[in-house]
């Protein structure tokens, strides 16, 4: 049997589809790869079915190579955002704006806690511009924090 570029191209797509069912997402770079073949299989019509094969398996590699290597560690969330309020607890920042009696001031955080890096926040310790306070308890909006000495 002789396999014709729509054959890979067919291949192709209907990996595509069977990938919206598999979560692990790698199906997806074989699907990728048999799309790869159809379309040199379309510009290069006389390819033998071991070179195509070949391509097949070399193009779905390098998909799925330059995927976990270059590709995925870049789409991990380096932040914080989205954690549980329990995890935040015990984050430490500078005070970059002092309360005024009794008022709230405002703390900046090195890295994103719970999706923003600066929050409002009340301390029952007088503190100043500069202070290094830790994250207590969080109520609603405002971050309940301790100075650190």
């Amino acid at each position: 049997m002789e396999f014709l570029y729509w054959h890979w191209l067919l291949l192709g797509i209907v990996l595509l589809i069977v990938e919206i069912a598999v979560p692990s997402f790698t199906v997806f770079w074989f699907g990728l790869g048999a799309l790869v073949v159809g379309l040199v299989l379309f510009l290069v019509p006389g390819m033998v079915l071991a070179g195509q094969i070949l391509l097949w398996i070399v193009a779905s590699c390098l998909f799925a190579f330059l995927w976990f290597k270059y590709l995925k560690p870049k789409m991990i969330d380096r932040t914080k955002a989205g954690i549980a309020k329990e995890a935040a607890i015990g984050e430490s920042g500078q005070v970059i704006k002092a309360p005024m009696e009794e008022g709230r001031g405002r703390v900046r955080f090195t890295t994103p806690v719970l999706g923003d890096d600066e929050w409002e926040f009340l301390c029952e310790q007088p503190v100043r511009l500069g202070d290094k306070v830790y994250i207590k308890e969080i109520s609603g909006n405002t971050l309940i924090v301790v100075k650190l000495d």
